[in-house]
């Protein structure tokens, strides 16, 4: 049952992220009253679990929503958990692309699905800016702080401002500037 279950979840999650691996933070990222949605409804992860599987799941190759998932997954229910929550955010891709796939040759120059589409890139584009947010939010921002300038996690946006210095000076291996973000995480105890 608990299988079923994960795979139900990220069937949800994969059914409505829209613009790939990247739409599927707001729905882990969901918040109400300064609570992740996601953990209190299934109680699988805390919040500092979702913050290292997102820094793990950028740094690893392949699309982050299922890195995550699989993160998820595995950490919910071992191997098949994080099978079932990989399969369960990428299934209703498979299937609505098999069925489009079919339905656009014939529709290809049909206005409405032209429309449809052309509706469909805000979507996505909203989708991205809450990801955005979202991670900043886990990240480098603090709510649960009793002062306001303690609301800032000052130690993550320094390394922040170092590495993108870094990045936008040297231009280096993306590799390069992961590695000294994790040392950096380490050797301050972040």
């Amino acid at each position: 049952m608990n299988l079923v279950l994960i795979y139900a979840e990220f069937f949800k999650i994969g059914l409505f992220a829209i613009g790939g691996g990247y739409a599927t933070l707001p729905f882990l990222f969901r918040m109400t009253d300064n609570d992740f949605t996601f953990i209190r409804q299934t109680g699988w992860l805390t919040r500092e679990m979702l913050g290292n599987f997102l820094a793990i799941g950028q740094s690893l190759p392949g699309a982050i929503g299922v890195n995550m998932a699989a993160e998820t997954g595995f950490a919910y229910s071992g191997i098949a958990g994080s099978f079932f929550a990989a399969l369960g955010l990428i299934s209703p891709a498979i299937i609505i692309i098999s069925v489009i796939a079919r339905a656009l040759t014939a529709f290809k120059e049909n206005k409405i699905v032209e429309s449809v589409f052309f509706g469909l890139r805000p979507a996505a584009s909203g989708l991205l800016a809450a990801a955005a947010v979202s991670v900043w939010g886990l990240s480098l921002y603090n709510g649960s702080a009793a002062k306001w300038f303690e609301m800032l996690r000052w130690r993550e946006c320094a390394i922040f401002a170092v590495l993108f210095i870094l990045i936008v000076k040297l231009k280096g291996h993306p590799v390069i500037y992961i590695a000294l973000g994790a040392v950096a995480g380490i050797v301050l105890g972040l």
